[in-house]
This record gives structure tokens, C-alpha cells and sequence, in this order.
């Protein structure tokens, strides 16, 4: 049976109504809640904080490209079993310990009904969410070195975030609830930064949002600065006590922001704001 609690955000994470709605619905469904977005969006973080909120224990898979569907499951070291029983190991006689758990195995015989975490699920190869769809569907898998069932105790919230680095499945998909999380707009930035800076002056704010939006519109940056990268920046112009009047500055001499390391990643993008800054001196003789 579905929590009747609902998800309402958290105090240390702004979650916008359609968020909220798009939470309860698949909590609600017990379908897996497929959250996309760019990097920076608060993704990963929206698992760990509808299990804070909800008061359930989280659980983790993080993806890699080499990551198998059945490492979800389980692992056998038929290997070390071999080796041991060589050498006359008595823990040899029982298979159960060289059966590693996986994620889901964890999740489906948890105590609690845990927030089941699977963190860029298109980092994996192409069949990857094809050979999860049973599982998550019935919420049991078959152990053939057991010849056992692991059957889930009570049906885990199940949120899947992705990058958009492939495509999934068109069969994965139906059986997902989905989400686009939107960069956030200015006004809801702003509450952002008031939850990890209570107090902030506003006027640094305020500038520090019109330069941070003015740099993730420039055409051809390689990496647009992230939620956390503008976090980081204005950690640091509190710290270096920069004032707000430098960021709004003019100067042709000064387009690339102070602190900018903060906020561009790579050296194409601060190549990029150094040529415009060279185009805007041009123009200015």
C-alpha cells in the first residue's frame, strides 16, 4: 500500500509544485519516478531528500558505464569458491557466501520501505534499463545458486535519474512516471541561495544572477555553470568580500567574472569569454 505522506520539499531543498506533484503521483502509481535535467539540476539530490522527508532509508546505485543490470541483483564469486574449497575452507560448503547483494536485492528485503536511488542510468549500455524491466515490474528476481525468490517485503520508491545522454528504451519508459526538472528560473534561484545563505545580501544577489544568467546564455559554451557552481561562486565572493558594484561593471577589461574558475569548467569556455572580452576592447578604440 502507497505512504499517505507526501512530499512537500524539504528545508534545504526547493522543490516546484510540478516536482512535488510528479513525486506524490509515482509514489501514489508505484512506478518508478524517471527524473531528467541537466547536470546541476538537483537530480541526485531529490532521492536523498524525499527519503529525509518521507522519514525512509535511502539506498543507492550509482551507475557507471561498466555497470551490469545483474550487479543490481546479485554477484557469484564462483572463483573464490573454486580456491577455496582447493585449499580446504570450510565457509566453501555454503554457497551463500560468495553470493554478494546487490541494490535491488537490498531494497526488496529491507525492513522499512526504503527510497530506492539509481543514480544516470544512461551512463549504462543500451539494454541496461531492457534488463531491469521484469525486476522493477514484479519486484522479485530468481536466484538460480540459491534456487531461491527474492521477493520484495514492501514495494520501494524507485527514482531513476538521467542526464540525456542516450536514449532509453521506448518499453522502459511506459513503465516510468517522468519528469523534466527546468533550470531554475531567477526567482527560484534566489530561494535556493537563501536555504544554504540565510541572510545574504540581496544586492550581491542580484548581481551575481544577472552575470551568472548572462554567462549560461552566451552561444557556444562548452558547459553552462550549474546551481552549484553558483553556490560555490557566491561562497567565494562572501568570502573574498568582493562588491557587488564589480560584478556590474562594464569594462571590457573585466568580462570574464572574478572568481570565474567557480563557474567555467574547462579551458574552451574561459578561451571563449577571453576572445569576447579581446572583441569587446576592439570595439571600444
Amino acid at each position: 500500500m502507497a505512504d499517505t505522506k507526501r512530499f512537500q520539499g524539504t528545508d534545504s531543498y526547493v522543490a516546484s509544485d510540478d516536482l512535488r506533484v510528479a513525486v506524490n503521483a509515482a509514489i501514489a502509481l508505484e512506478r518508478p519516478l524517471l527524473v531528467k535535467g541537466e547536470p546541476g539540476t538537483g537530480k541526485t539530490m531529490l532521492a536523498l531528500e524525499v527519503a529525509r522527508a518521507l522519514g525512509m532509508p535511502i539506498i543507492e546505485w550509482h551507475i557507471k558505464s561498466t555497470t551490469k543490470a545483474h550487479q543490481g541483483l546479485y554477484e557469484y564469486d564462483a572463483v573464490a569458491r573454486l580456491r577455496d574449497s582447493q585449499l580446504g575452507e570450510a565457509r566453501a560448503t555454503d554457497i551463500r557466501n560468495y553470493i554478494k547483494k546487490g541494490k535491488l536485492w537490498e531494497a526488496f528485503t529491507a525492513k522499512k520501505r526504503p527510497v530506492l536511488l539509481i543514480d544516470e542510468i544512461d551512463k549504462a549500455d543500451i539494454e541496461f534499463p531492457n534488463d531491469l524491466l521484469q525486476e522493477l515490474d514484479r519486484m522479485e528476481f530468481y536466484v538460480y545458486e540459491l534456487d531461491e525468490t527474492v521477493k520484495a517485503k514492501v514495494r520501494p520508491v524507485v527514482i531513476i535519474t538521467s542526464n540525456n545522454e542516450k536514449e532509453l528504451p521506448d518499453a522502459f519508459l511506459r513503465r516510468c512516471f517522468f519528469h523534466y526538472i527546468r533550470f531554475p528560473e531567477a526567482d527560484t534561484m534566489q530561494q535556493i541561495i537563501e536555504v544554504h545563505f540565510p541572510g545574504i545580501k540581496q544586492r550581491l544577489v542580484g548581481e551575481a544572477l544577472k552575470t551568472f544568467y548572462q554567462m549560461r546564455e552566451v552561444p557556444g559554451l562548452k558547459k553552462k555553470p550549474s546551481t552549484s557552481e553558483l553556490l560555490d561562486w557566491l561562497k567565494l565572493l562572501m568570502s573574498e568580500d568582493v562588491d557587488p558594484e564589480t560584478l556590474r561593471e562594464k569594462n571590457p577589461n573585466k568580462l570574464v567574472p572574478p572568481l570565474h574558475g567557480a563557474l567555467l569548467k574547462n579551458e574552451q569556455d574561459v578561451s571563449l569569454f577571453e576572445r569576447l572580452a579581446f572583441l569587446a576592447r576592439r570595439e571600444e578604440r
